[in-house]
């Protein structure tokens, strides 16, 4: 689980401590000089296991701890938890092959924890184009965390957003959206199982996750929620009570078909450098349920979802967004709260109470 806290504000002229840890030692020096590369950033040390990288992060202070998932010595899994347990205010990035091949490590790091991942490949081993990608993936992911860290730009609504009219009679919620990305399997774990058996809406779920792990979070969500998860397929019905969450890779759309909901998947080009995109599954439900949505923007990286929200309140749709102490990353919902397009910010604990207290209303 992971701590509550909001995005760390560095002092100026202070840069954000890493630690790097990994089994090769080419790899940590690539790592060590991909980062030192960007001025904001200091790396205080390196280690070859997670045994070392313990034994040292009080002598060195990190931020951030960069985890090897296949490193040797202690399992990965073993210091991610001890990590959470000993030291919850340091951010942790996960790199490995296995985020490619979709392993059980790879999983349950995402599931038990991990503020993020990157995945590792061959080129890191080269000096050149390796240490250039690095340095392009890893630093936006480190920077995310801090407030004096330039993030993307999603702190600018797009023009209109802010200034639409909403309709003041909201009609009665049919359909209930949720994107997430940064922080969601663990944000997932905790909402989705609160809600009782009888809880009367479909719900579709956007999570920013590689293909190979949707579908193993699927199957971990229903195994702890009262409602029935899927990972989504072509075709299916959207029907109540029933979880589809869109497999990674691919779009979610809704369509109606013979005057039934239905879930169209698709490699169309991905949206806010997402497929799935959060965008599309809400301007899709706007398109089939008009008003009758509900839309919650839960923890995550950029501005995935702030147009859609947008296309959903000028129909009068209902918007709530995780409030900032909560998330891992305040990105996703922080955009959109900062559009003006929340109803409510509210605490993830407090999130399914929220949802039911509303539909109830409506």
């Amino acid at each position: 689980m992971h701590a509550t806290r909001v995005r760390k504000e560095l002092a100026p002229g202070t840069r954000i401590r890493v630690l790097v840890v990994d089994g090769s030692l080419v790899v940590r020096q690539r790592l060590a000089q991909a980062l030192e590369g960007d001025p904001s950033i200091e790396v205080v040390g390196v280690a070859a296991n997670g045994a070392h990288a313990l034994e040292r992060i009080a002598q060195w202070n990190p931020d951030v701890l960069t985890l090897d998932l296949e490193g040797p010595g202690m399992d990965s899994l073993e210091t991610l938890r001890q990590v959470r347990h000993r030291y919850p205010e340091i951010r942790v990035i996960l790199l490995g092959t296995g985020m490619q091949q979709g392993s059980q490590a790879a999983f349950e790091a995402l599931a038990r924890g991990v503020d993020d991942y990157v995945m590792k490949t061959p080129e890191y081993d080269d000096a050149g184009d390796g240490a250039t990608r690095l340095q392009a993936e890893l630093v936006p992911k480190i920077k995310q965390f801090f407030k004096s860290a330039p993030q993307p730009a999603r702190a600018e609504a797009p023009a209109g957003i802010g200034e639409i009219y909403v309709p003041p009679v909201k009609s009665r919620c049919q359909l209930l959206v949720i994107g997430v990305s940064t922080g969601g399997p663990a944000a997932l774990a905790k909402v989705l199982p609160r809600f009782a058996p009888d809880f009367p809406l479909p719900v579709l779920v956007v999570q920013h996750m590689p293909a190979q792990f949707t579908r193993l979070l699927a199957e971990r969500l229903a195994g702890s929620c009262p409602l029935r998860v899927r990972e989504a397929t072509e075709g299916a019905l959207v029907q109540p009570g029933r979880v589809l969450l869109a497999p990674g890779d691919f779009h979610m759309r809704v369509r109606k078909v013979n005057n039934q909901a239905t879930i169209h998947l698709d490699q169309s080009p991905p949206e806010n450098s997402c497929r799935p995109s959060v965008d599309v599954l809400f301007r899709s439900a706007g398109e089939v349920y008009g008003g009758s949505v509900m839309a919650v923007v839960l923890t995550g990286m950029g501005h995935d979802g702030l147009r859609g929200a947008s296309t959903l309140k000028a129909l009068g749709a209902t918007v709530l967004v995780q409030d900032e102490a909560s998330s891992v990353v305040w990105g996703m919902p922080g955009a959109v709260a900062t559009a003006g397009l929340a109803d409510a910010v509210v605490p993830l604990d407090c999130m399914v109470p929220e949802i039911v207290r509303r539909i109830q209303r409506s």
